[in-house]
């Protein structure tokens, strides 16, 4: 399989980072989104990371210039995919609205164009149902900050085919990625084991064992974690972690993945972390917030 066009429906923070990638990797990339605010916000975003890499001489300003040159923008989904050889979907985690976003992928993008989602959590296989070509439907859960981070997780569903998968991963690989290939499982491998973790932290909070910085404090020096595991909900969204720990708890039925009530409480309070400017941490000054992603630059 020959990849040439892209195109990355969602411009948030891991749709622009997935174009971000795609671009500097020398692929063609359109970017769409239903809000133009929404793509300028993306554009702008892969632009300062780009700067960011400059600055610590790892590209050079025509290399900027030639991956943003290669992405485009978009805000019909039609003729966004029209010429794709792969569509990634990075929308909001929730399954409704992927399904939708998926029927209509299916309707207008080529017929050899392989569907790929960024969920964390969702079933590949209830996603690729919803289309006629569930063998070319595959995950590619790409890890935030997408620039940086070397994971993909690259699921599989149950009808995916071998061909399908082994392209995948190739092409994950020529992303500069460690592609690695997991079955459809709710929560798949990364957040089977993360939002666990993390929900248990909550949950210690919840019960008065320690503060927030003391909880993060243990796990950065004792277990030699890179941020602590409310950080790291904050800096993942509060309402994603709720969203994925609903999906495994629904999928599996084990208590064991109940959200914590705290962190229900807290999203429904649209205390989000970094993106709502509070979340177990204050984020309100946008400095702060940048400080944050900075530590993945």
């Amino acid at each position: 399989m020959e990849f040439k066009h892209i195109t990355v429906i969602g411009a948030g923070t891991m749709g622009n980072g997935i174009a971000h990638v795609f671009a500097q990797s020398g692929y063609e990339v359109v970017l769409m989104d239903l809000a133009q605010e929404a793509l300028d916000k993306g554009v702008a975003t892969i632009t300062r990371n780009l700067d960011r890499m400059i600055a610590k001489e790892r590209i050079s300003e025509t290399d900027k210039t030639e991956t943003l040159a290669r992405i485009s923008v978009q805000t019909d989904l039609e003729k966004a995919v029209s010429k794709a050889d792969l569509v990634v979907e990075a929308a909001t985690e929730n399954a409704k609205i992927k399904l939708g976003i998926f029927e209509k992928m299916d309707a207008h993008a080529p017929a050899h164009a392989i569907l790929a989602t960024n969920t964390s959590s969702i079933s590949i296989t209830e996603i690729a149902a919803v289309t006629q070509r569930p063998e070319q439907v595959i995950g590619m859960h790409f890890m935030n900050p997408v620039p940086i981070m070397k994971l993909v997780e690259v699921i599989r569903g149950y009808n995916t085919s071998d061909a399908v998968t082994q392209a995948t991963m190739a092409l994950s690989k020529d992303l500069g990625k460690v592609p690695t290939e997991v079955n459809d499982y709710p929560g798949f491998v990364a957040n089977r084991i993360l939002m666990p973790m993390i929900n248990e932290a909550i949950e210690t909070l919840y019960n008065g064992v320690a503060g927030v910085s003391e909880i993060d404090t243990v796990m950065k020096l004792g277990m030699a974690h890179p941020m602590g595991p409310l950080q790291l909900a904050d800096f993942i969204g509060l309402d994603v972690c709720l969203s994925i720990l609903e999906v495994m708890y629904d999928g599996f039925k084990n208590p064991k993945y109940a959200p914590c009530p705290l962190l229900v409480n807290m999203v429904r309070a649209g205390k989000f972390g970094v993106k709502s400017g509070e979340g177990f941490y204050d984020y309100s000054e946008s400095r702060k917030a940048e400080k944050v992603s900075a530590q993945f630059s």
